[in-house]
C-alpha cells in the first residue's frame, strides 16, 4: 500500500464508512445502577467539559465536511460528524438518565477550516491515547458495572475509527501537497501536537476566570481523578496495552497513531526512581 495513493484513500475511507453503527443513545441497553455508583458518576469531575467539547466537535466536524469536494472523503468526514454529535448525545442522555448534574460550557469554539479539522484530530489523538487508559484501568478494578462500562465501550470504538481516520487522512493529504517527506512529515506532526497540547492547556487548566467551573480534564489529569490510587507507570501501561486492544482490529495497511505509543515505552524504559522516605524515617535515620 503506497500512503497517499488513491488505493489508500479508498482504503481509510471505506474502511471508516463501513464500520459505522447507527443507533440512538435512548436505545442502548442502560443498566439499573445504586446509589453508590451513581454518586460514583457525579464524583467525576469532567463530565461538563467533556459535553461541551463534544458538541463542539460535532459541529466543527460536520461543518468540515461540508467544505471538502473530494466525495468519499466528504462521506467519511460527515459520518464522523454525525458521531461526534452523538457522542454529545449519549453523554447529555446518560447525565439525564442518572441525575447526574453538570455546569453548562460553552468550550472553546473550532473555526470551519482545515487547520482547525488537523488541530482537532492531534488533539483527539490525545484524548483517545489516555481516554483508553483510563476506562483499561476503571474496567480492571471494576469502578462500574459491565453493562454501563460495555456502553463507555461504544464511545472509545468509535474514538480508535476517529484517530485511526484521522492518520490516514493527514498522511494522504500530505503527499498530495508534496509534504510526504520524513522531515516535512516530522515537523508537521511535532507542530500538530504542540498545538494540540496547547489547546488543551488552555481548555482545561483553571484559571482565575474559570476556578469555579473547570476541572481536571478528560486525559491524563482525569485518570488519576477518576480511578484513584495509581502511579504513572500503571497508567502508561494501561494506555499502551488499550491503544493496542483498539487499533489491533483495523487493517494492518493503515496507519495508527505512533507517538504517544512511542512516547509512553520510552518513559517505561526509564529507570524506577526510588521512593520518597516519610519525614518520620528520615527522621529516625539521622
Amino acid at each position: 500500500m503506497t500512503h497517499g495513493s488513491e488505493a489508500h484513500k479508498t482504503l481509510f475511507c471505506q474502511t471508516f464508512i463501513d464500520s459505522h453503527r447507527s443507533f440512538e443513545p435512548e436505545t442502548l441497553p442502560w443498566p439499573i445502577l445504586d446509589a453508590s455508583t451513581i454518586d460514583r458518576l457525579r464524583s467525576i469531575p469532567f463530565w461538563s467539559v467533556a459535553l461541551a467539547a463534544e458538541r463542539n466537535a460535532g459541529k466543527m466536524v460536520s461543518g468540515f465536511a461540508g467544505l471538502v469536494s473530494d466525495p468519499l472523503i466528504h462521506q467519511a468526514l460527515a459520518i464522523q460528524g454525525i458521531e461526534e454529535t452523538r457522542h454529545a448525545r449519549l453523554l447529555e442522555y446518560m447525565l439525564a438518565h442518572y441525575s447526574v448534574s453538570v455546569d453548562e460550557q460553552p468550550g472553546n469554539a473550532w473555526k470551519l477550516n482545515r487547520r482547525s479539522f488537523i488541530d482537532f484530530g492531534y488533539e483527539e489523538c490525545i484524548d483517545a491515547f489516555f481516554g483508553f487508559g483510563i476506562f483499561g484501568l476503571a474496567r480492571q478494578i471494576q469502578l462500574f458495572i459491565p453493562e454501563l462500562t460495555d456502553i463507555f465501550e461504544v464511545i472509545l470504538i468509535e474514538e480508535a475509527r476517529h484517530v485511526t481516520f484521522f492518520v490516514n487522512w493527514i498522511a494522504y493529504e500530505r503527499v498530495r501537497r508534496h509534504l510526504g517527506s520524513l522531515p516535512a512529515r516530522a515537523a508537521a506532526t511535532a507542530l500538530g501536537y504542540a498545538r494540540a497540547v496547547r489547546r488543551i492547556v488552555a481548555t482545561f487548566a483553571p484559571t482565575a476566570a474559570q476556578q469555579r467551573n473547570q476541572g481536571p480534564g478528560f486525559a491524563a489529569e482525569g485518570a488519576f481523578a477518576l480511578v484513584g490510587d495509581i502511579t504513572w507507570r500503571q497508567f502508561l501501561r494501561s494506555c499502551i496495552s488499550e491503544n493496542n486492544r483498539y487499533l489491533s482490529s483495523f487493517d494492518p495497511r493503515l496507519l495508527r497513531p505512533r507517538v504517544l505509543p512511542t512516547l509512553a515505552r520510552l518513559a517505561l524504559a526509564l529507570p524506577a526512581l526510588p521512593a520518597p522516605k516519610s519525614r518520620a524515617a528520615a527522621a529516625s535515620s539521622v
